[in-house]
């Protein structure tokens, strides 16, 4: 057998934690300025993503465009009522 290398990049425990905190300011998007930690999160998430943790890094840069969004139509629904 031949050593293929692999395109991928190593699995790191920052690319861990930025994932892990790129969910963390996605729930915070919820409740506290959708838009700052909503981009904040998206940003962690794709960083987390890029440094070796692929599916929960996407993952987590999706759950901050829901949560920023979510957060948003929140915020709106609390101003008109």
């Amino acid at each position: 057998m031949a050593d293929i290398p692999s395109t991928a990049r190593p699995h790191s425990s920052a690319a861990r934690v930025c994932t892990i905190l790129g969910f963390v300011f996605a729930v915070i998007a919820l409740f506290l300025v959708p838009l700052v930690f909503g981009l904040v999160g998206v940003i962690l998430g794709v960083v987390g993503a890029v440094l070796g943790d692929k599916p929960l890094g996407w993952y987590a840069a999706a759950a901050s465009v829901v949560g920023a969004l979510l957060g948003m139509l929140l915020f709106a629904a609390l101003v008109n009522s």
